[in-house]
C-alpha cells in the first residue's frame, strides 16, 4: 500500500522562504495529477497548488508568483517552493495525488498526513 509523507514545514518570519516535500513511497499507480492543499484553523481545505503528468500546473490566486510546484519523478518526490511567506500563509499543508490503476475504470485519491508551515509577523 502506498502513501504520501510530507516534510520541510516550519517556523519562518515574513518575507521568508521554505520548500515542502512530498515523498511518494509504494506503488500507487500511475499519476494523473498531484499537487498542495492547505487548510487554516477553523478554515475548509484549499488547492494551493497543482501539477499534472504532462507538467501543466495551477495555483491559487493568493500564491500565483510566489511559490512553484515541481515533480522529480526520478525520486518520486512533489516540491512546493515557498517565496515571500506572509502569516496568512499559515496553515496545515497536505499533499495530494490522484491516480489510476492498471485494470480499474476508477480514480483513487492519496492524502498526506500534513506537515504545518506558520508565518511570523
Amino acid at each position: 500500500q502506498g502513501q504520501l509523507v510530507e516534510s520541510g514545514g516550519g517556523l519562518v518570519q515574513a518575507g521568508g522562504s521554505l520548500r515542502l516535500s512530498c515523498a511518494v513511497s509504494g506503488n500507487i499507480g500511475s499519476i494523473i495529477v498531484m499537487g498542495w492543499y492547505r487548510q487554516a484553523p477553523a478554515k475548509q481545505r484549499e488547492l494551493v497548488a497543482q501539477i499534472t503528468s504532462g507538467g501543466s500546473t495551477n495555483y491559487a490566486d493568493s500564491v500565483q508568483g510566489r511559490f512553484t510546484v515541481s515533480r522529480d519523478n526520478a525520486k518520486n518526490t512533489l516540491y512546493l517552493q515557498m517565496n515571500t511567506l506572509n502569516p496568512e500563509d499559515t496553515a496545515a499543508y497536505y499533499c495530494n495525488g490522484v491516480v489510476e490503476r492498471v485494470g480499474s475504470l476508477y480514480q483513487y485519491t492519496y492524502w498526506g498526513r500534513g506537515t504545518q508551515v506558520t508565518g511570523s509577523s
